[in-house]
């Protein structure tokens, strides 16, 4: 049976309605992995079997994060309710968990940001249960202890800030493992909880013009700019 929450975008479903729905949709999953469906990571997923696998299985959970998403949306002629940013979601199941009494494990960036992310989470949200965290620099393909600790603290969810694909490719690696209940990929959501990297004003994320911000703050990232009209044109190619 067709679930009416999504669209269709090459191959993916993407969830169209709101964060406040998304909120609750997830609620219903024993375990989720939150795919951030920007078009460099869904452009990724294209070109990688093994997470186009996981991204489209029943277990993964696609929000409209990205302008280029959005507009593809619309090309389709089936627009998503609004932009869902990973960190605004992120910050969502954070509460959430700490308003329910359960636990987050954090994984990723340096550690000194990473230290600053959870002193400023522990700010924000005083009941929340930080059961453990690590920086983003270790062997993907050999992280017992990290793989033991989470496996011994048991966390409800777990965010991992490793940059697209690393933070993917060890979700959809270790996700069988072990036994957090969400997933989520977040990209450099530590760094802005810490306040290392600032987000766009107000005003360009409602223009859908936080992409532009970030590359006049960070030139270097016009490089990954490139996947949106590679994109772009795949949906356009592939509108019946």
């Amino acid at each position: 049976m067709e679930d009416n929450n999504f669209i269709d975008v090459l191959g993916y479903k993407v969830f169209k309605n709101s964060l406040v729905d998304a909120v609750n949709y997830i609620n219903g999953f024993n375990k989720i992995h939150i795919i951030s469906g920007n078009p460099e990571v869904l452009y990724t997923g294209l070109n990688n079997r093994v997470l186009f696998e996981n991204f489209t299985s029943k277990y993964s959970f696609i929000i409209p994060d990205g302008v280029g998403v959005q507009i593809s949306s619309k090309i389709l002629k089936t627009p998503v309710k609004e932009k869902i940013a990973g960190i605004d979601l992120m910050k969502e199941i954070i509460n959430k968990a700490s308003l329910e009494n359960k636990s987050i494990y954090l994984l990723g960036t340096t550690d000194e940001n990473l230290k600053a992310c959870v002193a400023n989470l522990v700010i924000k949200y005083p009941g929340i249960n930080i059961t453990g965290y690590k920086n983003g620099f270790f062997d993907i393909n050999n992280p017992i202890e990290i793989i033991n600790e989470i496996k011994e603290k048991k966390p409800y969810a777990i965010f991992v800030a490793m940059g697209c694909p690393r933070q993917e490719e060890f979700i959809v690696r270790y996700m069988d493992e072990l036994p957090c209940k969400i997933f989520m990929g977040v990209g450099g959501s530590f760094d802005v909880i810490a306040e290392k990297v600032n987000r766009a004003p107000k005003w360009m994320i409602k223009l859908g013009l936080e992409w532009l911000y970030r590359v006049l703050k960070e030139p270097w990232r016009i490089k990954r700019l490139g996947s949106i009209p590679r994109f772009l044109l795949l949906v356009i190619r592939g509108k019946k």
